[in-house]
This record gives C-alpha cells, structure tokens and sequence, in this order.
C-alpha cells in the first residue's frame, strides 16, 4: 500500500486501538480517532483521564487501525502533541453529541486534544504474514 492508501484505509475506520507505556508497562484503550490530517491523526481525551497523565510523561504512541472485512491492520507510531485550540474543541463537542454533558458540567478545560505527528505506518495483511514489515512515513 501507498501513502494515500493507507491514509483512505484509516479514515475509514471508526474505531482505533492506541498504546502508551507507562512506568514500563503498556496500556492499549479503544479510541475514536477525530479525524486524519495531512499533518498527524487527531484525537481527545480528558484532563482526568491516565491516558493524559501517560502522555505528559512519555509522548511516543502506535495507534493499531483494523479492517475485520479486508483482514487488515494498520499500525501508526508518532508522538502525541497538545494542540490548544478552543476553537477546534466546540466543533469536536458540536459533532460528538457524548461529549456535550461533559463540557456541559466541567467546561472545556477538563477536555484536551491530541495530534499524533511524525507517522509512521507499518500495514499487516494475511498475504503479508510472513514479509519483512515496509514503514511508511505519513
């Protein structure tokens, strides 16, 4: 797969698994990935949350992208980067009606926005089980 076809692939997965280490040990949560930019994989969590306590201390991720029907998967490594940006936050919550009784009762500071930059991708498909892996820079 190319770069854009393997931007195409993620875009049209709903649901992402991402992986933090933290003290040494890994942690893998299901996500909603925002939305795919040209410039980094875009997705929110809360200021409570371990996920944003794992990322302040150690920024690397690898996000696992998979397609049951295709039997594919696709795994992205980058570095998470806080982006400060209400603006970008009221359209998040104005499109993700779960969201609004949140920012409804703790207001938009408790919520932060992450945007995973520097991607690499590796993609795994029964055909290519036992390939070396190909790293693709997104």
């Amino acid at each position: 797969m190319n770069k854009q076809e393997i931007l195409e692939s993620i875009r049209s997965c709903e649901y992402c698994f991402l992986g933090t280490v933290s003290d040494g040990k890994p942690h893998v949560r299901g996500m909603m990935p925002y939305t795919i930019e040209p410039d980094g994989i875009i997705f929110h969590t809360g200021k409570m949350k371990d996920l944003y306590k794992q990322l302040l201390k150690n920024p690397e991720v690898e996000l696992c992208f998979y397609n049951s029907k295709k039997m594919l998967q696709i795994r992205v490594s980058g570095a998470a980067e806080i982006l400060d940006d209400i603006e970008l936050k009221k359209e998040i919550v104005s499109r993700r009606e779960f969201l609004k009784p949140m920012i409804q009762k703790i207001g938009y500071d408790a919520f932060i926005i992450f945007r995973v930059k520097g991607c690499i991708a590796t993609v795994w498909t029964m055909e290519k089980n036992l390939s070396q892996k190909e790293y693709i820079f997104l």
